[in-house]
């Protein structure tokens, strides 16, 4: 059976959720304003790939190979990219709401996160060696067993992480987010 390969186009407006994305490869391909939310994307191979504006919400990604994919300003609540193909695995993500999402034992070393909302995101085994937080708001996200060696949260806030349940070797920090790294000893910090 062979693959359909599409390269270089731009969408922009598309409902993907109520007529689906043709199964295949991507390459060089932009979605501006597009609706993916519910719908399925599961074993499609996207390459340096764009999504901007756009909602994935609760969609599927069984299989699906996401190498060198940039998402600004999406809204990519619920996603379990656990489910994609983890080989080739690239992403960045900017300005985008990230919350529910799991990223459950994969491999992102060196992955920016610019200015995103993840809200109670599961990262348990995830490895996040290198990875930026800038400015992101990780409230109730699930760090357990992550690898955070020189990992960036200087200027994030709201996180929670156990340093005897995670690998910190030269994970930065500010003096304001220590805190965070305290508070499994509920203690009152002024």
């Amino acid at each position: 059976m062979s693959t359909t390969y599409f390269e270089d186009k731009t969408y922009r407006g598309e409902n993907f959720a109520e007529k689906a994305l043709t199964k295949g490869e991507y390459e060089h391909y932009t979605f501006h304003h597009c609706v993916f939310s519910n719908g399925d994307l599961s074993q499609i191979k996207l390459m340096d790939c764009h999504f901007e504006d756009c909602d994935l919400s609760m969609a599927q990604l069984k299989g699906t190979a996401f190498n060198t994919v940039k998402f600004k300003n999406c809204k990519l609540v619920g996603l379990r990219f656990d489910d994609c193909n983890s080989l080739l695995l690239s992403l960045a993500f900017e300005d985008c709401m990230l919350d529910f999402s799991s990223f459950y034992q994969l491999k992102l070393k060196g992955t920016p996160f610019k200015h995103c909302k993840l809200e109670e995101v599961d990262f348990v085994e995830a490895d996040l060696s290198h990875a930026v937080f800038s400015h992101c708001d990780l409230s109730r996200a699930v760090f357990e067993h992550t690898r955070l060696a020189y990992t960036d949260f200087r200027t994030s806030f709201h996180y929670s992480i156990d340093p005897e349940m995670n690998p910190l070797k030269k994970t930065k920090f500010s003096g304001n987010g220590l805190a965070g790294l305290l508070d499994k000893y509920d203690l009152i910090i002024e």
